[in-house]
C-alpha cells in the first residue's frame, strides 16, 4: 500500500461522461491523487460523440451523436459545460407521435387527445398515487400499471406507450419500463421533462438544451483535466481484465497495489502485446456488462448478481436525408385536419386557446422528436430526430453555443485559463460554415436549410426481438449519411428492483467504484453524478459543493448507489 504522503494511484476505465467527471473531481487534487484514464477509443466523450457531414449540403458541419441535448433541470451537466466555455441552446422541444388518425403532440390539441379525455384526466390521478406509494410502484411496469388503473388499451398503446420511449429511449421494451420511473419524469425537479395538463397530456412545449459541439466540449475538458498534472490519459488503451484486487506484491516481489490490470494499446493497424499496471482503486466506468467481464473470476458474488442483471439491447442508427420516409411513416408538417374539434360543450376561453393553438402550429410546428408504432405489434416503436431543427449550428451558432467569451456569470468560463479548443469553438466565423445551403428560414427569420435538406436520424430499437418489424430497408441507400450501432440498458421495471437498490453493496467494496448512467437511469446528467460520486468515495471534494441545484441530484445519487451521505463537513442543517 502507499503511505501516508503518496498520493493514491487511481485507474479509471472509460472516458465517457462518468469516466471525465470522476478524472476531474480527483485532479483537483494533485497531492492526494495520481490518476490514469484508459480508454479503447482515440477520444473522449464516450457515446457523446460527433461527427463530420456536408456542411455545403446540410448546412452545417457536423453533427452531435448518441447525445443530443437536456433538459434545464440537469444542473451538473449545465455547469460543467459552461465552466469550459460551452453553452447549451435553448430550443422548444416539439414532438410528433404517431401517424393519420393515431397522430398527436404536444405543439396542438388533435382528434386523438379529444378521444382520450377521460384516460388523460385518469392518468393525472395515477401520478398522484404513483408519487405517494412510490416504493411499490417502483416494482410495477407499465403494461400492469395501465391494468391497475383500468386505462383503455387504447390510451396505452397510442400516448403512454409512445411517450415512455421519448423519455427513455426504451429499446422495444416499453411496457416494462418501472411506471414509478415515468412519475418522475412529471414530477420529480432534477428529471422533470414535462409538466402534465388534464386536457392534452402533455401541457406545453417545454424548454429543452441542445448541446454545443461534444468533440470539443471533450476535448477542453481533457484538456482542463490534464492541466493539473496528476491525471494521464491513455486513449487507444483497451483494459482487457482485471487480474486482481487483493494482491500485496508485485511477481519479483517489490511493493505493489492490490488493483491490477491488463491492457494493450490498439490504435489502428498497431497494437501491443499486453502490459500490465498496479493501482491502490478502480472506478469501472463502463457499462454494467463490460465491467463484469473485466472482473472476470475476481467478481463477487454479489458483483455478478447486480452487474448481470443489467440488461443491454442493441439499437441501429440511421443518418440519413430521407425526407419521403420521414412523410411515410411521421406527420413532419402541419395539417389542419388533425385539429381537435371544437366542442359546442366548451367555454369561450377554452375556443379561443383552441384556436389560438392551431394558428400557433400553423406558422411554427417543427417537431424534433417523432415516433411511430408499427402496425403488427403497437407496443413496439420506432424513433426519429430531426437534427436540422434540434441542433443550433444548422441555424449558424458557433460549436461552443450562445456563450459571451467575456461572460463569467453563473459559472462561464470558471476554467482558467480557458482552452484553446474552447477559445477556438466560440469564433463567431464558425457559425458561418454552411451558411450557403441555408436557403429556407425558422418561424424567427433565421436562415436555415430547407427540408428537403434536412439531416434526420431514425433509430430502429431492440434487435434482437424487433428486427422483423423495421422499416430499415425503406430508407433510400444514396440519402443515408451514418450508420452506428449502438448497445443501450433497458429501463425494465427488473432493474429497479436487482439492480439500482444493490449498487450500494457493491460500490466501495475490494478497491472498487462503479460508475455509469446504468446504475439508475440513462441520462447524461446522471452518469456526470455518478463519476463525482465515486470520486468523492475516494475522498475528493464534491467540485459544486454549495450549488443546491446541482448538489440535490448528488446527495440522493450518493444516497442510492453508495448507501452514504454527503460527509459531515460538507452538510449543512440539522436533517440534511
Amino acid at each position: 500500500m502507499t503511505s501516508s504522503t503518496s498520493p493514491k494511484r487511481v485507474c479509471v476505465v472509460g472516458a465517457g461522461a462518468a469516466g471525465m467527471s470522476a478524472a476531474y473531481a480527483l485532479s483537483k487534487h494533485p497531492d492526494k491523487f495520481s490518476v490514469t484514464v484508459y480508454d479503447k477509443a482515440n477520444v473522449a466523450g464516450g457515446m457523446a460523440t460527433s461527427i463530420d457531414i456536408d456542411s455545403e449540403r446540410f448546412g452545417a458541419s457536423y453533427i452531435n451523436d448518441g447525445v443530443q441535448g437536456c433538459s434545464p433541470a440537469f444542473a451538473n451537466t449545465i455547469r460543467m459545460f459552461r465552466m469550459l466555455g460551452f453553452e447549451p441552446t435553448e430550443v422548444g422541444m416539439q414532438i410528433s407521435f404517431g401517424k393519420g388518425k393515431d397522430f398527436w403532440t404536444n405543439v396542438f390539441p388533435t382528434a386523438l387527445t379529444a378521444g382520450f379525455q377521460g384516460d388523460i384526466a385518469k392518468f393525472g390521478r395515477a401520478l398522484g398515487i404513483i408519487k405517494k406509494l412510490e416504493v411499490p410502484f417502483a416494482l410495477m411496469p407499465v403494461h400492469s400499471m395501465l391494468r391497475v388503473f383500468n386505462f383503455t388499451r387504447d390510451f396505452g398503446e397510442k400516448m403512454v406507450y409512445p411517450l415512455v420511449a421519448l423519455f427513455f429511449g426504451t429499446g422495444n421494451q416499453t411496457p416494462y419500463i418501472s411506471c414509478a420511473i415515468l412519475e418522475r419524469v412529471f414530477k420529480d425537479p432534477s428529471m422533470r421533462l414535462f409538466e402534465y395538463n388534464s386536457k392534452s397530456l402533455l401541457a406545453s412545449i417545454p424548454t429543452m438544451l441542445a448541446f454545443p459541439k461534444l468533440h470539443d466540449v471533450y476535448q477542453a475538458w481533457k484538456e482542463e483535466v490534464s492541466s493539473k498534472g496528476n491525471v494521464t490519459f491513455k486513449l487507444n488503451h483497451e483494459v482487457l481484465r482485471v487480474v486482481s484486487r487483493s494482491a500485496k506484491s508485485s511477481s519479483t516481489g517489490t511493493s505493489s497495489g492490490p488493483i491490477q490490470i491488463e491492457y494493450k494499446v490498439s490504435d489502428g493497424e498497431l497494437e501491443t502485446d499486453t502490459q500490465t499496471a498496479t493501482f491502490d482503486e478502480i472506478i469501472l466506468a463502463i457499462d454494467a456488462d463490460s465491467a463484469l467481464r473485466l472482473l472476470g473470476q475476481d467478481a463477487t458474488w454479489m458483483e455478478r448478481r447486480v452487474l448481470g442483471s443489467v440488461k443491454y439491447l442493441y439499437d441501429v442508427t440511421i443518418t440519413h436525408n430521407d425526407l419521403d420516409y420521414m412523410k411515410k411513416f411521421y406527420e413532419v408538417s402541419y395539417n389542419p385536419e388533425h385539429n381537435a374539434p371544437l366542442e359546442s360543450t366548451a367555454s369561450t376561453r377554452e375556443r379561443e386557446e383552441m384556436q389560438e393553438a392551431f394558428a400557433f402550429a400553423e406558422k411554427n410546428f417543427r417537431p424534433l422528436y417523432y415516433t411511430m408504432q408499427y402496425p403488427e405489434d403497437k407496443s413496439k416503436i420506432e424513433m426519429s430526430f430531426d437534427l436540422t431543427h434540434y441542433q443550433p449550428q444548422f441555424r449558424g451558432e458557433r460549436p461552443a453555443g450562445p456563450i459571451d467569451p467575456f461572460d463569467t456569470s453563473n459559472h462561464r468560463h470558471e476554467c482558467q485559463p480557458i482552452s484553446s479548443i474552447a477559445r477556438e469553438a466560440q469564433d463567431p466565423s464558425k457559425g458561418e460554415i454552411g451558411i450557403g445551403a441555408r436557403t429556407g428560414k425558422s418561424p424567427e427569420g433565421i436562415a436555415e436549410p430547407p427540408l428537403e435538406q434536412h439531416v434526420f436520424q431514425t433509430i430502429f430499437l431492440d434487435r434482437d426481438d424487433s428486427q422483423d418489424l423495421w422499416t430499415r430497408e425503406e430508407i433510400s441507400n444514396e440519402k443515408i449519411i451514418y450508420e452506428k450501432w449502438w448497445k443501450q440498458q433497458s429501463h425494465r421495471w427488473q432493474h429497479y428492483a436487482e439492480v439500482v437498490p444493490w449498487m450500494m453493496f457493491i460500490n466501495g467494496k475490494r478497491n472498487t467504484h462503479f460508475a455509469g448512467a446504468w446504475s439508475v437511469l440513462n441520462m447524461h446528467e446522471l452518469a456526470v453524478t455518478s463519476g463525482f460520486a465515486a470520486a468523492y468515495r475516494l475522498g475528493a471534494d464534491y467540485p459544486f459543493k454549495g450549488d443546491e441545484e446541482c448538489e440535490r441530484l448528488f446527495r440522493l445519487y450518493l444516497a442510492l448507489s453508495h448507501g452514504v451521505r454527503m460527509r459531515k463537513e460538507d452538510r449543512k442543517g440539522i436533517f440534511s
